[in-house]
């Protein structure tokens, strides 16, 4: 629900953009609002769970996102759509900064926690693809109210469900971590560095605008490494990078992400404006990614990662997303979907159901029951850094590119292909870059020892 949130509203802007009267500016903070929350929220939610107890943080960021969801369907003004999502992205950062954790902590055992990282990776991107045929399917049928309202009774039930089921820890205590300096210069550093980044859209690169946020931005960054190697209790225990493998998967997570944001973003595009594909058929022709996803994430890649490793089921999965976005830069002005579209999507849906399962292995591979709230706060971020910067690189690709075709005479259609080849070539070299640190950087962890039930902490009151 969380995922699905940051695409459902793609495909119901113009309709908010009628319904409220938002300048064509400002529509993009319908999207940005919940980003920047949630790109720059994710550590530090991730480390209050580790402090307070996970299950407590969960529920409470479910809560909050809840009822934002609701703020947003009632809103009847610009500004109050704003506030909402921004307070909707606060709840779905402090939710999805501990999930992670909570998995490798309820699942300690190899191939179990392999399962449950498959579930994890599918419900992710399964999250990403289906919000785009939901919001097309609620905004033609009903309102793009509904969007947000569907939130509201699965928050509910969720709350209640995680309250009921979830064992109860009580973290290590806020003494024993409790750093409010490296957690200002941390969440200020990463709002300002998405702020930065998607509002290169509307500034440019080289505007003063960008070019003063990201430096303050990259000079806050340094500051707060500098504040985690002093600190008595530090928001980010440094010795969370130490293994080559997680602080790897970290980068090589950010290039995927924002190579595959060419074929989330720009490939939705195409489908509307070249091929001409209403909201419910883009989403439909989208969902076939999901399916793969779901197959791989679901049935094979825990089995994969279990019998060979997650360094060797991650490499095929970052060759074959690259392959399908190096299809997708092929696609002609007068395509057809079926010979042209759905064979590019096939390798990307394979692909990231190979890797994104193994990527999550490798980043919580060294990660402690003490540290594995921050673990998973940080692989989030790492994600969202990735998709920020994928939308407003390959996105100002593909439009300073159309616009030079345009100038020089090419065709509407034409000039549009041409600009979403263009970011399909980069999303693919980006993925290529990706996969050539993979294989330089990662090694395959040993295995671990395999953990009785009785070694569990609290897990005689689990729930069946």
């Amino acid at each position: 629900m969380v995922i699905l949130d940051g695409t459902v509203v793609s495909v119901a802007l113009p309709s908010i953009q009628q319904n409220l009267g938002f300048s064509s500016s400002g529509l993009a903070w319908v999207v940005n609002a919940y980003l920047v929350p949630f790109g720059g929220l994710l550590l530090l939610a991730g480390r209050l769970g580790d402090l307070i107890g996970r299950k407590r943080v969960f529920i409470t960021g479910l809560s909050i996102f809840t009822a934002a969801s609701l703020l947003c369907g009632v809103s009847q003004d610009p500004g109050m759509l704003l506030a909402s999502r921004f307070l909707q992205g606060t709840g779905g950062a402090v939710t999805s900064a501990v999930t992670l954790g909570m998995v490798v902590t309820l699942f300690p055992q190899p191939k179990e926690r392999a399962k449950a990282i498959g579930v994890y990776s599918f419900v992710q991107s399964a999250g990403g693809s289906t919000g785009l045929l939901a919001g097309g399917v609620l905004t033609q049928t009903i309102s793009w109210h509904w969007i947000f309202f569907v939130n509201v009774p699965i928050g509910i039930v969720a709350v209640l469900w995680a309250w009921r089921v979830l064992t109860s820890e009580e973290g290590v205590g806020l003494r024993e971590g409790t750093d409010v300096v490296g957690a200002l210069l941390v969440t200020c550093a990463l709002m300002l560095g998405v702020y930065t980044i998607v509002g290169t859209t509307d500034h440019g690169w080289t505007s003063a605008h960008a070019l003063s946020c990201g430096a303050v931005a990259l000079a806050l960054l340094p500051a707060f490494v500098a504040r985690q190697a002093t600190a008595p209790h530090p928001l980010l225990p440094l010795r969370v990078f130490r293994s080559r493998n997680v602080s790897g998967a970290m980068g090589i997570q950010a290039l995927m992400v924002a190579g595959m944001f060419s074929f989330q973003f720009l490939g939705v595009l195409y489908l509307r404006k070249v091929l001409g594909f209403d909201e419910i058929h883009t989403g439909l022709g989208i969902f076939p990614v999901s399916v793969a996803i779901g197959a791989l994430s679901l049935g094979f890649s825990p089995k994969l990662i279990a019998r060979y490793g997650p360094r060797a089921v991650l490499l095929p999965g970052l060759f074959l997303i690259a392959a399908g976005l190096g299809a997708l830069s092929r696609v002609p002005a007068g395509g057809s979907y079926a010979v042209d579209v759905l064979p590019a999507l096939l390798p990307l849906g394979i692909g990231f159901g190979l890797a994104m399962p193994s990527l999550a292995t490798l980043a919580m591979s060294a990660a402690t029951p003490q540290d594995s709230g921050i673990a998973s706060g940080m692989f989030n971020t790492m994600q969202q850094i990735g998709a920020a910067f994928g939308l407003a690189v390959l996105s100002t690709l593909a439009t300073s590119h159309t616009d030079a075709l345009l100038a020089d005479g090419a065709s509407t259609a034409s000039a549009l292909t041409g600009g979403y080849q263009f970011a399909f070539r980069i999303g693919a070299c980006l993925v290529a870059l990706s996969l050539l640190l993979a294989a330089t950087l990662l090694r395959s962890p040993a295995p671990a020892r395999q953990t009785t039930i009785e070694e569990v902490p609290g897990a005689e009151n689990a729930a069946p």
